[in-house]
């Protein structure tokens, strides 16, 4: 078990990434990556690594990262098959209380996203309004797919960072 920073950094290539294994959705090889990196001084170290391992990244598994995320409030969520980790952000944000016009606005969004870019649209959701989410899915749908790939990997690096803090936050609560 993770109690800490430096026990995470002591820890074998495979517990390594067992550990961190939600960071980065269905992308196990990010941690791997990181592991080399050890031992992290904070937690932005660790951070900066991974996000460093994915910068380093082929396009194509840039891409197979992007397209691991889910849907906003679309169809693992109603099928139940998203991560827990993108199941507490989906919910922090409200979208598993949408009204019907908001998961219609939402899914119809989600839609002409993939259609236009190949890729789900991916935000980091926590905490902010779905009037924001919305907003954000109809402006950046007038991006070229140059600039939507980087906007997502922007976006996921932030999903992992507050992630990270979150099994941070855990660790605390465990050994205070």
């Amino acid at each position: 078990m993770v109690t800490s920073l430096a026990a995470l950094s002591a820890m074998p290539m495979d517990a390594f990434t067992t550990a961190l294994t939600g960071v980065f959705e269905h992308s196990p090889w990010i941690a791997e990556g990181a592991w080399e990196a050890r031992p992290f001084a904070s937690l932005e170290a660790l951070h900066r690594e991974m996000v460093a391992v994915l910068a380093r990244a082929s396009d194509e598994r840039k891409l197979s990262l992007i397209r691991a995320h889910p849907e906003l409030a679309g169809n693992e969520a109603a099928a139940g098959t998203m991560t827990t980790e993108s199941i507490g952000e989906q919910a922090s944000a409200g979208l598993d209380r949408c009204t019907p016009e908001e998961l219609r606005a939402l899914r119809a969004g989600n839609r002409a996203y993939r259609e236009r870019f190949g890729f789900p649209f991916v935000m980091a959701v926590k905490g902010r309004p779905r009037s924001e989410i919305l907003a954000a899915l109809a402006a950046r749908l007038g991006n070229s797919r140059e600039v939507e790939v980087a906007r997502c990997l922007e976006e996921i690096a932030k999903i992992a960072r507050l992630r990270l803090a979150a099994l941070e936050s855990a660790w605390q609560r465990q050994h205070p």
